[in-house]
């Protein structure tokens, strides 16, 4: 039996063949309209599949064949041809959920469907936000709040507007978080809710600046401050508390940012801070739900528990 060439990881190579689209096939087009990038590993911890090979073999036609996208930022790094691939959605993709009346109306991101500049920080927000995703699946007691359901019960202005993920901040200006999402909580036959604004942070803005009309770290939970104490998010976005939380790459610049706030925190114990190697974001991290969260001058918090004090 003659034996086909092995196909590149990086370069699209049609066969020809025409796919009969399965069930779980539509599943994988709307979770890549859901999430604007996901890898391999997240997509099969969703849609699941006794034979991790032959959901392999399927994800590879249907990247081959046109359905979905490979994006080219990711082959940027030598060893990325060693990680899980990334995918996003693909013509074929876009054409099938069309033909089958299925319209993607619940994204977890505000990412813009065109190529992003920064295109690790747009994984890395996809990758937190559906790990967080995964492991509240596995809890019948909790349920995420996705962004276009908060939208749905903001005052009038903000659905009215164009850019209602922009927050404006009292002092000036707006700050734009990385994801919105919420918990719901149910025990005991009572519900309770908490609001999140997520911070992924790689490293690459400075903690702090000498000059304070530049961006930093601190200038933007500084920002984070005067929205929460004034309000801010009650006010535009009809969120009953807000909860930031900043993930980094890095065990000692997470030290660095909680050592700088000292005190002050403390009057506002909301910031939630947690490090982790970025290699560990290859897959499905269940520990950002189940595990705490450290905070300046407060105790941690373990965001899945509805009974922690904030």
């Amino acid at each position: 039996m003659q034996m086909l060439p092995r196909r590149s990881r990086m370069c699209r190579t049609r066969t020809g063949k025409r796919l009969e689209l399965t069930a779980r096939d539509i599943e994988i087009f709307k979770l890549l309209g859901r999430y604007r990038y996901l890898r391999s590993t997240y997509i099969h911890a969703f849609v699941g599949g006794a034979s991790e090979k032959r959901f392999k073999e399927r994800i590879g036609d249907l990247f081959h064949e046109g359905y979905i996208d490979r994006p080219e930022q990711q082959w940027e790094y030598a060893r990325a041809r060693y990680l899980p691939a990334v995918y996003e959605s693909g013509a074929g993709a876009t054409r099938a959920l069309h033909e089958a009346g299925i319209a993607i109306d619940d994204p977890r991101t505000f990412l813009a469907a065109t190529a992003h500049r920064q295109f690790h920080h747009s994984l890395m927000i996809c990758e937190v936000l559906a790990s967080l995703d995964v492991a509240v699946r596995a809890d019948p007691h909790l349920r995420i709040i996705a962004w276009p359901q908060i939208l749905a019960r903001a005052p009038e202005k903000t659905r009215a507007s164009t850019t209602p993920f922009r927050v404006p901040v009292p002092s000036g200006g707006y700050l734009v978080p990385d994801g919105l999402f919420g918990l719901e909580y149910a025990h005991g036959g009572t519900k309770s809710y908490r609001f999140f604004a997520l911070e992924a942070d790689r490293g690459t803005m400075p903690v702090v600046r000498t000059n304070p009309n530049q961006t930093s770290y601190l200038g933007k939970i500084e920002a984070y401050r005067e929205i929460i104490a004034q309000r801010v998010h009650k006010t535009h976005l009809g969120l009953p508390n807000l909860l930031v939380l900043t993930l980094t790459t890095g065990e000692a610049r997470m030290a660095d940012i909680i050592g700088r706030l000292g005190d002050q925190a403390g009057d506002h114990p909301v910031f939630l801070f947690k490090a982790v190697d970025a290699s560990s974001l290859t897959t499905p991290a269940p520990q950002l739900l189940l595990e705490p969260w450290q905070r300046a001058g407060c105790p941690p918090l373990r965001i899945a528990d509805a009974s922690a004090p904030t």
